[in-house]
């Protein structure tokens, strides 16, 4: 017997009922089983007696005989009404459905364990529809004094599998497989951070004997689960340092030197610097770079990346980068065509919407190799789209990007190209370690000098004109204003409106030919989008009125306000990016959170924070804290903290633990092949085998 076998070797399971506990929850084996883990307990420690029940007591146990049974009519229908005694008084249990079987399957005289919530009227206790269980076969069972609540469904409630029979089902598991469950951690590890067993640890978390044991249990289970998910990000990395071989970027020439001596519009931070090194050592060691590099909005990515593909062209290699937009892949272009114009270096863009001649010329210039720099969206996964000699590849606001789409650059080479993934939403570091634990991680920390830091200002709907008033102001001075309304997908057509009608009123209050108004959102042409832009950026409008198409990848210098609509109906890292499309002149800005009265306790947290703290690394946490890890990096999409019982915000510590033991594993045997790592190594092919999570994070 072993733990893969399905679930109908267990008591009491049957095909169907297999059947549906794997539609509804993904129980397929005795293992999937034996990892489900109860999502709450109830303290079934304390024992009472009738004459100590008090009114304000909610759920109790009592042991005692049912004397008597009568069915009482009511208005509608009638009730069963047994009378419960023990020593010391009785008591009335309710029975409203299925009286007709109760009736009949409850013994007279006989001691039972009766448990359930507690009724008070009129003098009397009652207890409606009890849990009960005769003495005798409550002394047989797995007895455990706290009670496991298990997560269910809708569906598992109608098809009558209660958390009773879930129960059942695990102890008839416990009872049939317990001797098979084997240890997965070493003796070292065991001893070193004093865990239980693995054995007695799955016992005490379905069935505590008490609130020290299942502590205990779930620190040795939330421990083991992240354990083996760093022990499989770092083999992982460590594969891909040592086993996959990268381009050598053996130079540091000509157009590298020639840009940094003469072309760079400011002096680099020592943020920049330190990432440009760690960059340079990677590039140049013959290992495959897998690089992420975050930094917040403004920080200056984007001369990173240009100076890493420099590096590349000294090398005689090409260089790509990829945006999650056309908007943000135009604005890559522009900027970095801008920054090189006066040097011999060819950059191209692909967009979806490139017509096909202008497509084949690109096709061509990339394949013959003189195409140095192609910047594009979505487009460039195409099959069509083969490189001469890609070095390395860039990949901006990468959690918008699935697995399966980031693993297609790889095969536009014989050798991987290099990876630089960026991304302007901070991570925490606890998520960083889980989610990209199989990365090297970069940080810029530091803001370019002479940036001044956006005040950020919550104000209600009601203060909506000395609002207006303030952005007269600005224009005055001659400034440009965002006004920003939600967008969210299910509402599409209730976002429009909004949006419409916000761009009524403000152009009431701002009347043309004095001013003027640009407006875009998802539901215009490309072209058309394009053109409303150009003429923000140019200038030619003082106020653009948009969805959060403009989230990601507008440069406006001049433009200082930022007014967010409805701001509690964003997530924080999105106020945080929208905050990040101001204060990226000279001048002092501001960022305006509107909303209405009627706020949430996580609305009023997440508008707080913003006015608190511009530092994105602050506003990650807090956005950690408020939503979860699954939400936050897209990651419940793409099933990689699909995690049964820890959870790397609360369990940060226990994670921390787990990285470091699984760094010094490693590092002492590589390859798990000392016999002391025998049982982890057993666990580790097990789980590689059976979970495709964590395999392709980056």
């Amino acid at each position: 017997m072993n733990l893969s076998y399905p679930i109908t070797y267990i008591k009491g399971i049957s095909v169907q009922r297999a059947a549906l506990l794997y539609a509804e929850l993904g129980i397929k084996t005795c293992n999937d089983l034996l990892n489900f883990f109860p999502n709450r307990y109830i303290d079934k420690t304390t024992f009472y007696a009738i004459k100590d029940l008090q009114p304000n007591t909610s759920e109790v146990q009592i042991v005692g005989k049912v004397v008597h049974i009568k069915s009482v009519a009511q208005k509608r229908g009638s009730r069963l009404v047994a009378t419960f005694k023990d020593a010391t008084g009785s008591m009335e249990l309710v029975w409203f459905k299925g009286q007709k079987w109760i009736k009949d399957s409850l013994k007279i005289n006989e001691p039972y364990v009766v448990y359930g919530k507690l009724n008070h009227y009129n003098g009397n206790f009652s207890i409606p529809h009890p849990e009960m269980e005769l003495v005798k076969d409550y002394k047989k069972k797995l007895q455990s004094k706290m009670q496991p609540i298990y997560p269910s469904t809708e569906k598992l409630t109608n098809a009558g599998v209660s958390n009773k029979l879930m129960r059942n089902y695990v102890q008839n598991l416990l009872q049939q497989f317990f001797e098979v469950i084997e240890e997965s951690l070493s003796l070292e590890i065991i001893d070193s951070f004093k865990l239980m067993p693995k054995r007695d640890a799955l016992l005490n978390v379905h069935f505590p004997k008490s609130q020290e044991n299942l502590a205990k249990a779930q620190a040795r289970l939330k421990f083991e689960e992240l354990f083996f998910i760093q022990l499989q990000l770092l083999r992982k990395k460590l594969i891909n340092k040592t086993k996959i071989k990268g381009f050598v970027f053996e130079h540091v020439s000509d157009y590298f030197n020639d840009f940094y001596n003469n072309y760079l519009p400011f002096n680099l931070t020592n943020a920049q610097k330190r990432v440009l090194k760690e960059i340079r050592k990677d590039v140049a060691s013959g290992a495959h770079m897998n690089r992420l590099l975050q930094g917040d909005v403004g920080s200056g990515k984007t001369i990173v990346a240009l100076l890493t593909m420099l590096l590349a062209i000294d090398n005689g290699f090409q260089a790509t980068i990829m945006a999650p937009t056309e908007i943000l892949a135009t604005q890559h272009y522009h900027a970095i065509s801008e920054m090189v114009k006066d040097m011999n270096i060819n950059v191209d863009l692909l967009t979806g919407s490139v017509k096909t001649k202008k497509r084949r010329e690109i096709h061509q210039n990339l394949e013959d190799g003189t195409l140095h720099i192609l910047i594009g969206t979505h487009a460039l996964l195409e099959d069509k789209v083969q490189f001469d000699n890609l070095g390395i590849a860039i990949i901006d606001e990468q959690h918008r990007f699935g697995v399966a789409q980031r693993a297609k650059l790889w095969t536009k080479n014989s050798l991987p190209p290099h990876i630089l993934v960026m991304t302007a939403t901070p991570i925490p570091r606890t998520l960083a370690m889980s989610v990209y634990g199989d990365l090297d991680i970069s940080v810029i920390d530091e803001l370019p000098p002479g940036r001044k830091e956006v005040k950020t200002v919550h104000r209600f709907d009601s203060n909506r004109l000395s609002v207006f008033k303030f952005m007269k102001d600005e224009i005055e001075k001659g400034r440009q204003v965002y006004i920003v309304y939600p967008l969210i997908q299910e509402s599409e057509a209730m976002d429009y409106k909004d949006l419409m009608d916000g761009y009524e009123s403000v152009s009431r209050e701002f009347p043309s030919p004095k001013y003027q108004i640009s407006i875009v959102h998802g539901q215009m042409k490309p072209a058309d989008k394009e053109y409303e832009m150009q003429r923000f950026v140019n200038g030619e409008t003082q106020i653009m009125v948009a969805t959060t198409v403009i989230e990601v990848g507008v440069n406006v210098p001049n433009a200082s306000v930022m007014i967010i609509e409805s701001s509690e109906r964003f997530g924080l890292s999105q106020l945080h990016q929208l905050r990040g499309r101001v204060g990226r002149g000279a001048d002092q800005s501001y960022c305006i959170l509107l909303s209405s009265y009627k706020l949430s306790e996580e609305g009023k947290t997440r508008l707080k924070t913003m006015v608190d703290t511009t530092d994105g690394f602050k506003i990650a946490e807090v956005d950690l804290k408020l939503r979860g890890p699954g939400n936050l990096m897209g990651t419940q999409q793409s099933g990689v903290l699909n995690l049964k019982i820890a959870d790397v915000v609360k369990d940060s510590k226990i994670l921390v633990a787990a990285r470091n033991t699984a760094i010094a594993v490693l590092q002492e045997d590589g390859n798990l092949s000392k016999p002391e790592n025998a049982k982890i190594k057993k666990a580790y092919l097990a789980l590689s085998k059976d979970s495709k999570i964590w395999s392709n994070i980056s």
